[in-house]
């Protein structure tokens, strides 16, 4: 029997909302899934130190010693430089959440960058998450900090308690001059006899594309590698067509994301000590950790930096600033003064 027009209206006017039904309980059940929702926002909960107060409204709103000013100076200049680049943004996912600590005892959320303190950064956190187990950082073997399960990563939690815990807790981060931190990482790494997991992993690999005529026993080993030759490695476009660029030498950005998610706090390595009492103090807990001292070892600086780029061509210099550009810019470091670029 043929429906009346009226009820045919009627039927087409229901499924059409149940239609429109069905989509927005899509597009709400997608936004819980996804951990990026709020990562480019302020925080609307800000985070409160063990004593109870915001740190963020004594770090921007209220009396500014000169080291607070220039940490507040760092965030602005940060965001001008993530508003300046028309990259459009993406969907963060869990494995971009790796590098991110948290510590929910004291709100905070800590993106670690080899070669830039961290092993000092994870010890001190492990003293703050560990129940009592640790006092003093240095008593913790450097081995130990780095040891998976030791510390939370952001990126084991579900979407909500990470959008949660981004949108409410002190987030920072250390950075360094780029090419300071990529000898540091050359030096570590390939130049110390006890690095010969390095040595087999990507010294091995290195001797092989980029050294005409090596000797057997090179190929074997992988532990004479030249500063040259790991910059070709760098530059070569195969590397990154074939694996993730090692941590050590990553750029900070692609660690970090930093406009992506809105740190708090840009810490630098120059400034290390002050920056680290700082942080310490907004997260209330001055009283109960100290930041190690630097250690007597051999700080790879710009003048050793400038010593190891000196038999590096323009080509691969140029190369190499065009690798490391974005956290050049976005962490407010100039080009160094030793290279020989056009």
């Amino acid at each position: 029997m043929r429906m009346p027009r009226g009820g045919r209206m009627v039927l087409g006017t229901c499924l059409g909302s149940l239609f429109a039904l069905v989509l927005y309980l899509q597009t709400v059940t997608k936004s819980d899934v996804e951990p990026n929702i709020s990562t480019t926002s302020t925080s609307t909960h800000p985070p409160l130190g063990r004593s109870g107060r915001n740190p963020l409204r004594t770090l921007y709103n209220g009396d500014q010693d000169s080291d607070q000013a220039a940490l507040r100076g760092r965030r602005e200049l940060l965001e001008e430089a993530c508003l300046s680049q028309s990259r459009k943004r993406r969907v963060l996912s869990p494995d971009d959440l790796r590098h991110l600590i948290v510590d929910d005892k004291h709100s905070l959320i800590y993106c670690y960058v080899p070669k830039v303190a961290c092993t000092n950064w994870k010890r001190v956190l492990m003293v703050l998450t560990g129940d009592g187990r640790y006092s003093d950082p240095l008593a913790i073997p450097a081995h130990e900090a780095h040891v998976a399960g030791n510390l939370r990563s952001l990126s084991e939690f579900p979407a909500a308690e990470i959008n949660r815990r981004l949108r409410s807790y002190l987030k920072f981060v250390f950075v360094r001059e780029p090419f300071e931190r990529l000898v540091s990482a050359y030096r570590n790494k390939f130049t110390r006899s006890y690095n010969t997991a390095f040595h087999k992993r990507y010294g091995t690999k290195i001797i092989r594309r980029h050294r005409p005529h090596p000797r057997p026993e090179a190929l074997e080993a992988g532990d004479d590698v030249s500063f040259q030759e790991f910059v070709q490695y760098l530059v070569d476009p195969a590397t990154q067509r074939e694996e993730p660029l090692n941590e050590h030498w990553e750029r900070v950005h692609s660690l970090c994301h930093p406009c992506l998610i809105h740190y708090d706090v840009v810490g630098k390595y120059e400034t290390l000590e002050p920056d680290s009492r700082a942080v310490l103090g907004l997260a209330g807990v001055q009283g109960s950790v100290r930041f190690p001292a630097s250690g007597t070892s051999t700080r790879t600086d710009r003048d050793m930096a400038a010593r190891f780029f000196q038999n590096i061509s323009p080509f691969l210099q140029r190369k190499l600033v065009n690798m490391y550009r974005m956290d050049f810019l976005l962490f407010n470091y100039s080009m160094p003064r030793y290279l020989r670029t056009p």
